[in-house]
């Protein structure tokens, strides 16, 4: 009987309503967090994984040396590298396409490169209007290497 006169006079006042009016006229006076966003950029975490890259040595020369490691250890099979010898008898990948839709961003290219030659940098702004945009190749891999370090080098 209590209960049903607690809900009776819930619904006569609108206790409820009055509730959530009182909720949304405290925020009115909290700082915004909403945000601005080509202008203005949240945070990102240190730990966060972007768009691939290949990175070079300092003299130029390109780091990969087609190992293998990181196309037999991706999880979702979105890298394919085929290597050839040159004459000084070091292999180098003469094909390294990432297929980025198929890529899950785990992480473990990165970490099984033994020369470290390939990242995932954080740059998460990477939208295309086509497919075809999302396969990258050795140019465009190591096109954003180049800009990674290029960003390094004017932060130091």
């Amino acid at each position: 009987m209590i209960n049903a006169i607690t809900c009776f006079i819930k619904r006569l006042f609108m206790i409820d309503i009055i509730k959530g009016y009182a909720r949304t006229f405290s925020y009115m006076f909290r700082r915004k967090v909403t945000l601005d966003y080509p202008k203005q950029k949240g945070p990102t975490s240190p730990l966060f994984r972007g768009e691939h890259a290949l990175l070079r040595y300092s003299n130029g020369e390109e780091r990969c040396i087609a190992c293998k490691l990181c196309e037999a250890v991706c999880p979702a099979r979105a890298i394919t590298i085929e290597a050839e010898m040159r004459e000084d008898g070091s292999r180098r990948a003469t094909r390294y396409d990432i297929d980025m839709t198929k890529c899950i961003f785990c992480g473990l290219c990165q970490e099984a490169c033994p020369v470290e030659a390939i990242i995932e940098g954080p740059n998460a702004e990477y939208a295309t209007e086509t497919h075809e945009e999302l396969l990258y190749d050795k140019k465009k891999l190591l096109a954003n290497g180049d800009i990674m370090a290029e960003v390094k080098h004017d932060r130091d």
